[in-house]
């Protein structure tokens, strides 16, 4: 299983439901990534995006409390236990965990790869992706050079967990 985050320099995500940034070659890497595999993401994550509608072109599995909650073009899980059940129908290289903060946290440990784009810039926000660098079954396996969009330098990073849990 993968998961797919941008990161300022703090592990901050978001602010008030939205991201930080908008970096377009970021973006890009998003959708390359993710089109036609499964992505994995909680209600108000899939609620963020254009007119709240599911991702086109990919399996959206959102997961919600809320027993009574339907949405036309998404699978809906009430717990992890049963998103974990539900992703066991396909390749675990095919799966994507796209936030938000409780979902990664949620998932994380059973994730063997993360595709993080670090921003070297703090950002005002009130959520946080956990520090990959300070948990010792993570390692950084490839980085790519310096970029930059307009005076923001960042990296894409690729991530892997030596202990993934199973499910």
């Amino acid at each position: 299983m993968n998961l797919i985050v941008a990161v300022d320099k703090n592990w901050a995500i978001g602010k008030n439901g939205s991201l930080l940034v908008s970096i377009p070659e970021d973006m890009k890497l998003f959708r390359s990534e993710t089109t036609g595999k499964v992505v994995v993401m909680g209600r108000k994550t899939l609620e963020s995006f254009p007119g709240g509608n599911p991702l086109k072109n990919r399996t959206n599995i959102v997961i919600t409390a809320n027993p009574d909650y339907r949405k036309e073009g998404v699978t809906v899980c009430h717990s992890v236990e049963e998103t974990l059940n539900e992703l066991k129908q396909y390749d675990d290289e095919d799966i994507f965990i796209i936030g938000g903060e409780t979902i990664y946290r949620q998932f994380l440990p059973y994730c063997s790869v993360a595709h993080v784009t670090k921003i070297d810039f703090a950002y005002e926000a009130d959520t946080y992706f956990p520090n990959l660098d300070e948990d010792e079954n993570w390692c950084v396996t490839q980085s790519s050079d310096e970029k930059t969009y307009f005076d923001l330098e960042y990296y894409f990073l690729k991530y892997e967990n030596a202990k993934p849990e199973t499910y």
